[in-house]
């Protein structure tokens, strides 16, 4: 894994799928140096539900979204922010 200092040059994770998104949020959340708790309490989710989105699960609306792009010809990839 690369530091925070080199972040912005990583490749994008792309994602093909509702589960995909978990191990990117999670490589974020650890490059923030943030832990499940208090990224949850940033966003107003609970730990659990953080969890679940981290480990594949409760993103049927995200495979939604993935299905209407994958139909349209685009795909969804997440990068850095600076």
């Amino acid at each position: 894994m690369s530091t925070s200092a080199n972040a912005s040059e990583e490749q994008p994770y792309r994602i093909y799928t509702g589960a995909s998104i978990g191990p990117a949020i999670r490589h974020y959340r650890r490059q923030a140096d943030l832990t499940q708790a208090q990224l949850a309490d940033l966003v107003g989710l609970t730990p659990t539900y953080l969890s679940r989105l981290e480990n594949g699960e409760g993103t049927e609306e995200l495979r939604r979204i993935i299905r209407i792009l994958k139909q349209l010809g685009a795909r969804m990839a997440l990068q850095y922010a600076d």
